[in-house]
């Protein structure tokens, strides 16, 4: 007997997966009247399916039902929809959601930051019987879906001139390079933490040697950090990276650009007597900076350039090209490889390449930056600054 059902299991094994409802209760019913006396509670057991199935299926043999209809079940045969049989069950998976929903009510896409198994205990406490993946299934029906976070909203509202100072800084960098006078995109990349650390990406090791680092990379200020200020010209598809070891400051910023006129921009521009540079409206190159004005009035007289700023307006820092143009070419070099030292962070970025062409050099700056320097009115007086008739504080030109 044991025999009889192990062959019997086997056979079932491979025709029942390829048949609908209909056809293995049949079938099943037709191998338990063959097995004889306990042939249904036999075939229960091997096949996992319920006597009260296979009693349907032997049903269906004496009627001589072979040739069914589009229809499997009897009319309103099955089990009853969970909605159908709690109506109330969506209204209140919603109402137990909808003090955590994100985003526009009015959108067709919502979502939900509560995990489903929390909403089966909750929907528990309030009397429904509904396993998680019910819930799961009820919320896509209702066009919720599993969302991270986007960084899209720059935390603050559009100015109103947001893009007709887009429109200026585009005038004014097509103007320069119509003349061959260089065109500079400047900003500080993030700073890095140096050490064992954790870096993001991932890059191609035999398996099983995954390089182990820290678990942990807390904030430390006896930590040091890479600090690479960039200078990405426009015209020649290259950028320069001063990796600052000490603050990040307007002067720091300044000697960035000094170093990279000094060994990349001079050199290719030797007739050049203006220089235009986009930047950010804050941190170290700042609109608002009277030191980056003041340092910047000390380069242009040692080099004898007029100096162009147009500054992005504020909360538009990522459309400044050197974020997609450079940084973002620096970071895919280095991904999944622990920045250790300052001579890693250099090594990396000077051997960031593109196929478009994109060629880098970097140095290390050991020099210190003083913070917290103050500009007197006096020497914000003496300054030859000339701000453009077109928002002023955004677009000046200080002249040698």
């Amino acid at each position: 007997m044991q025999e009889r059902a192990r062959e019997l299991r086997l056979k079932l094994a491979g025709v029942l997966p390829l048949m609908n409802e209909l056809q293995r209760r049949i079938l099943v019913a037709a191998e338990a009247r063959a097995y004889g006396r306990g042939g249904v509670q036999r075939l229960a057991q091997i096949t996992g399916m319920s006597r009260q199935t296979i009693y349907r299926g032997l049903q269906d043999l004496r009627t001589k039902r072979k040739k069914p209809s589009g229809r499997i079940r009897r009319p309103g045969g099955g089990r009853k929809k969970l909605r159908d049989q709690q109506p109330r069950l969506v209204e209140t998976l919603e109402g137990l959601i909808e003090p955590t929903v994100r985003g526009d009510p009015q959108s067709l896409l919502r979502w939900t930051c509560k995990s489903v198994r929390k909403l089966e205990a909750e929907l528990g406490r309030e009397g429904y019987a509904v396993s998680y993946r019910t819930i799961a299934k009820l919320l896509h029906a209702e066009e919720y879906s599993l969302q991270g976070n986007r960084k899209s909203r720059e935390g603050q509202e559009d100015h109103p001139d947001r893009d007709a100072q887009f429109r200026y800084i585009n005038d004014q960098a097509m103007q320069f390079l119509k003349r061959a006078v260089p065109v500079i995109s400047v900003d500080t990349k993030k700073k890095e933490l140096l050490g064992n650390y954790k870096n993001g990406g991932r890059e191609w090791q035999r398996q099983g040697e995954a390089r182990e680092v820290l678990s942990h990379d807390f904030p430390d200020p006896s930590v040091p950090k890479a600090v690479p200020y960039g200078v990405y010209d426009i015209a020649q598809n290259t950028g320069w990276v001063n990796v600052g070891m000490d603050a990040d400051t307007a002067e720091f910023a300044v000697e960035s650009i000094r170093q990279w006129w000094q060994h990349m921009g001079q050199p290719r521009y030797p007739r050049a007597r203006a220089l235009l540079i986009c930047a950010d409206s804050g941190g170290s190159n700042g609109y608002r900076l009277n030191l980056w004005k003041r340092e910047l009035q000390r380069f242009g007289t040692q080099e004898r350039l007029a100096i162009t700023v147009c500054h992005f307006p504020p909360g538009t820092s990522k459309w400044n090209k050197i974020e997609h143009r450079l940084f973002s070419f620096i970071t895919l070099n280095w991904r999944g490889r622990p920045l250790t030292d300052y001579r890693t962070v250099v090594s990396l970025i000077a051997a960031t390449k593109t196929r478009t062409g994109l060629i880098v050099k970097a140095r290390l700056d050991r020099n210190t930056y003083a913070r917290g320097i103050k500009v007197s009115a006096q020497e914000m007086k003496s300054l030859k600054l000339e701000r453009h008739e077109f928002h002023g504080e955004w677009n000046y030109t200080i002249k040698p």
